[in-house]
């Protein structure tokens, strides 16, 4: 009784923090151009549906669609990552395959017995992945601004002149 009661608490929480703001399906689907910024969607969107999944009135039957959701996309990512073309570096192409392995087979458990913590496993897989491919994006976009100084709020601003220019006084003209 007492396990049930905090799954119960646990598929709340999982809810509530991927709540789509009454938003359903894909009306904030991503622009395109962005390719990095659409992965972290999908994959925010994918721990959406699985956390809300977890408190459906048919939750097992949810959580399995969900989970089935969430495997195509991260089958879509070995396909990414094994094809001939990718410019990942080596290393973090192989962690990311051996994550998807690992996605792969969590999901097979998840699917043949729906729990509230087997998804919240791969909820928080998904959180923690697309929070990196935004703070990769989000760092991308800082490196490509120019740099330009930062001044104080309510400090004044000094114009100086550059080093090479002779200021004079000439009372003559």
């Amino acid at each position: 009784m007492n396990q049930n009661y905090k799954a119960q608490g646990q598929a709340r929480h999982l809810q509530t923090v991927y709540t789509n703001n009454g938003q359903t399906g894909y009306s904030t689907v991503p622009q395109g151009g962005l390719p990095q910024y659409t992965e972290a969607w999908a994959l925010i969107e994918a721990a959406r549906r699985m956390a809300e999944a977890t408190t459906a009135d048919d939750s097992k039957n949810a959580m399995r669609e969900a989970l089935r959701l969430n495997w195509r996309l991260w089958t879509i990512f070995q396909v990414e990552l094994t094809g001939g073309q990718s410019t990942i570096p080596e290393e973090l192409r192989m962690n990311m395959l051996n994550l998807c392995k690992y996605v792969d087979q969590h999901t097979v458990g998840a699917l043949a017995e729906p729990t509230t913590k087997k998804v919240e496993i791969l909820v928080n897989i998904n959180r923690d992945i697309a929070g990196g491919l935004l703070d990769g994006l989000k760092k991308a976009v800082e490196d490509a601004e120019p740099e330009q100084p930062r001044e104080r709020p309510g400090a004044q601003s000094r114009q100086s002149a550059p080093d090479d220019v002779l200021v004079t006084l000439d009372e003559t003209a």
